[in-house]
């Protein structure tokens, strides 16, 4: 009887509780926007075609320290695999991971923040957490 499956999932359930209990809030993922209008300006580069504003939720977020020459601002960013599911399929992306690369940033709480790496957190080979760092 393979148990990898059931395991995984139960992981999947346990970090999505985790972050719900532990006061999850919200962020928001940028993406460029798709289109641009229909206008000889854009064709040169004129217009700006703005950004794709994504809330996720429930997100953990944690400030971390910061050196004086380094960035003025740096968190930590935790997001279930539920949440990212969820924007996979709304934004039609191949995983989670795509997504991530993709965002142009962060916006947490005024601040807009430069995704700076992320990590996928795995239990019996199966994604569960995504550790996202970023700065401002």
């Amino acid at each position: 009887m393979n148990m990898t499956g059931i395991s995984g999932m139960a992981a999947v359930r346990a970090a999505d509780a985790m972050l719900r209990t532990l006061g999850g809030t919200s962020a928001t993922l940028l993406f460029a926007a798709a289109g641009l209008p229909d206008d000889r300006s854009a064709e040169l580069g004129l217009v700006d075609p703005g950004v794709e504003q994504v809330q996720i939720a429930p997100v953990l977020v944690r400030e971390l320290v910061t050196e004086n020459s380094g960035p003025r601002r740096r968190i930590e960013m935790l997001v279930g695999r539920s949440t990212m599911a969820e924007q996979v399929s709304q934004r039609n992306v191949e995983s989670a991971e795509v997504l991530l690369e993709t965002a142009l940033g962060v916006a947490y709480e005024g601040d807009l923040f430069h995704i700076e790496g992320f990590s996928v957190e795995r239990f019996a080979g199966v994604a569960y957490l995504y550790r996202v760092l970023a700065v401002a």
